[in-house]
C-alpha cells in the first residue's frame, strides 16, 4: 500500500520519488512491450477509439449501422439466409423471427427514420424451393461450353431481364425490373460488341 503524501511535500515531487524509487525495485523492468515500438494508428479522429475496439473485438463494422438498416439487410439476405433450412416450417420460422424484429422497429423506430417492409413468407419460401429443386450447375471442370460472355452478361442475356433464379423465385416467378444501370451498360456493350453476330 502507498503512504499518505506529507503535506510539506508537493504532488509532483511526490509522485518523482514512487517513481523513481519502484524503478530502482526493478518494478518496471520486463513489462509486456517493452522495446516495441507503439502501433501506428494514423491519423486520429474522434471516432478512433470505436474501430480500435471494433478490431480488438473482431466484430463486424455491422454492428455501427442503425438499427433500421441492420433489419433491411437482414431481410435481403433471408434468401441466403434458409438456404441450408431443411424444411419449409424453419424457412417460414426463420421469417417470422425477422417479421418479429421488424414489427418491433415499426411499432418504436429508433435511430435514423429509414422505411423497412417486412419479408412476404410465401416469397421467401418459393425462392427456398426454387433452389432446392433447382439441378446443380455445371462447376468450371464439368466441360460446361464457355462461349466467352462474361458471367454479369450471362445473367443478364434476354428473358432474364437482369434476374438470378432466385430473384425470379421471390418476385412469383414475374419479370424484375431491369437491373442496375451498369448491368445494363455492361449488357448493351457485351451485344454491340464488335465481331458478334446478335
Amino acid at each position: 500500500m502507498i503512504e499518505r503524501r506529507p503535506d510539506d511535500v508537493p504532488v509532483g515531487n511526490w509522485v518523482d520519488q514512487l517513481i523513481r524509487a519502484a524503478q530502482e525495485r526493478g518494478e518496471f523492468d520486463d513489462l509486456p512491450g517493452a522495446g516495441k515500438p507503439l502501433p501506428d494508428t494514423g491519423p486520429l479522429d474522434e471516432d478512433w477509439w470505436v474501430r480500435q475496439k471494433i478490431r480488438s473485438e473482431d466484430l463486424p463494422a455491422d454492428v455501427l449501422l442503425p438499427p433500421a438498416l441492420l433489419l433491411r439487410k437482414e431481410v435481403a439476405a433471408l434468401p441466403e439466409t434458409v438456404r441450408d433450412l431443411p424444411t419449409e416450417a424453419a424457412v417460414r420460422e426463420a421469417v417470422r423471427e425477422v417479421n418479429l424484429r421488424v414489427a418491433a422497429w415499426i411499432r418504436t423506430p429508433t435511430g435514423p427514420v429509414v422505411p423497412v417492409v417486412p419479408a412476404d413468407p410465401d416469397v421467401v419460401v418459393a425462392a427456398w424451393r426454387a433452389v432446392r429443386e433447382a439441378p446443380p450447375s455445371p462447376g468450371p471442370d464439368d466441360g460446361a461450353p464457355d462461349d466467352g460472355a462474361p458471367d454479369d452478361a450471362r445473367l443478364d442475356q434476354p428473358g432474364n431481364d437482369g434476374a438470378r433464379p432466385d430473384e425470379l423465385a421471390c418476385t412469383g416467378g414475374a419479370a424484375a425490373p431491369p437491373g442496375p444501370w451498369w448491368r445494363r451498360l455492361l449488357r448493351r456493350r457485351w451485344h454491340d460488341a464488335p465481331g458478334r453476330d446478335v
